[in-house]
């Protein structure tokens, strides 16, 4: 996948501030402000390069006040790192194609992958399928 690289002010012009704030410096908006995303099957796609990290299909109610799903739409559109910050070990999840945050994966997630994408609604953008 060709790589989107763009300036830290590219960035900053073409996205609001939170998710800038999200997507280009690894923050995190609070649980509980983003659960909106219209009904219906569709995508979830990288609010910053357009790029289908999540399908509606694969989507799960947590609990955790996060958008969460089970499995990414394609293992191509998204990569994971190893994140070690504010002194926890977690695994991050970005997009393959222009490396915004998007959020996290934990091991606790349903059948049948038992895994949770724990995900910033901030940086996705829903598409509701044709």
């Amino acid at each position: 996948m060709n790589k989107i690289q763009k300036s830290d002010e590219e960035w900053r012009a073409e996205l609001s501030p939170e998710a800038y704030k999200v997507t280009r410096k690894h923050g995190t908006e609070r649980a509980g402000t983003h659960e909106d995303f219209p009904d219906g099957p569709g995508t979830f796609n990288c609010v910053c390069c357009g790029t289908p990290v999540f399908d509606k299909d694969h989507k799960f109610e947590s609990g955790t006040g996060w958008p969460s799903f089970y499995e990414p739409f394609s293992e191509e559109n998204v990569e994971t790192k190893e994140d070690r910050s504010f002194f926890m070990r977690r695994t991050e999840v970005h997009c393959a194609k222009c490396e915004a945050h998007l959020g996290h994966v934990f091991p606790d997630g349903p059948k049948p992958t038992g895994l949770r994408y724990c995900i910033n609604g901030v940086a996705l953008d829903f598409r509701p399928k044709d």
